[in-house]
């Protein structure tokens, strides 16, 4: 069961019928909807109908308030299903759950800094160790084993975020930004300087590709499966 944020700590001085659980929520909202940078103390304060210094009586500050968004957003990552077996099945299953949670909340890859020593987020990094000890791997290379995929993840989330963020920025999507210079690739572009790309695009590959983060997922599976046959029993 995922742990909740009343474990924080962060109790003392509250006002009656405002949890911090409720305080936190109300921030993951407006993260979700105006992205972390629009959060403030000021803003939270007013969404909730508070004053701002009564906010900081159940949270230090931002940042404070940040790492309990992070935890509280990691305790949505939902557990293997029953049956899993295998530290691939396992490690796939918890590749996907991160990867369905950034998309949730895009803010989330881009408001790290350090580590969050939340529950929610050790209970997954746990599980994800878990799922590669008993590989016969080193102690070292499964941290490493761990940390590639959760690190491919990571990636993938933050080319999503950012992509998402230049979309609310300017107000033009992806399409529609590739549609506006249609015109380049057939003026400009230098077919024999690029001949990979040309090659590509005529057998329409960035058209008909399978989907890019479940495709790089495998090859990075493929990568440690690779790596653990000469070490098996």
């Amino acid at each position: 069961m995922a742990a909740t944020v009343a474990d924080s700590g962060f109790h003392s001085a509250r006002k009656p019928g405002l949890t911090v659980e409720e305080i936190v929520r109300a921030a993951i909202e407006l993260a979700d909807a105006e992205g972390v940078d629009a959060l403030s103390m000021r803003r939270l304060a007013s969404e909730l109908g508070i004053g701002t210094m009564s906010l900081y009586r159940y949270v230090p500050g931002k940042a404070e308030l940040v790492d309990l968004m992070l935890d509280a957003v990691h305790g949505e990552v939902a557990g293997p299903p029953p049956g899993a077996e295998g530290w691939r099945a396992l490690l796939e299953h918890h590749a996907r759950e991160g990867w369905a949670m950034h998309r949730r909340h895009p803010w989330a890859i881009t408001a790290y800094t350090r580590p969050v020593l939340g529950p929610n987020v050790l209970d997954g990094y746990e599980a994800m160790l878990r799922a590669v000890a008993g590989t016969g791997l080193s102690p070292g290379d499964t941290v490493n084993a761990a940390e590639l995929v959760a690190g491919y993840v990571a990636g993938a989330a933050r080319s999503a975020a950012e992509g998402a963020e230049a979309q609310r920025r300017t107000g033009v999507s992806d399409d529609q930004w590739w549609s506006v210079r249609e015109s380049f690739w057939e003026r400009y572009f230098d077919v024999e300087r690029y001949p990979a790309i040309s090659a590509m695009w005529d057998s329409e590959a960035f058209e008909a590709r399978a989907d890019a983060f479940e495709s790089g997922l495998q090859r990075v599976l493929d990568g440690i499966e690779a790596y653990l046959r000469p070490r098996a029993p």
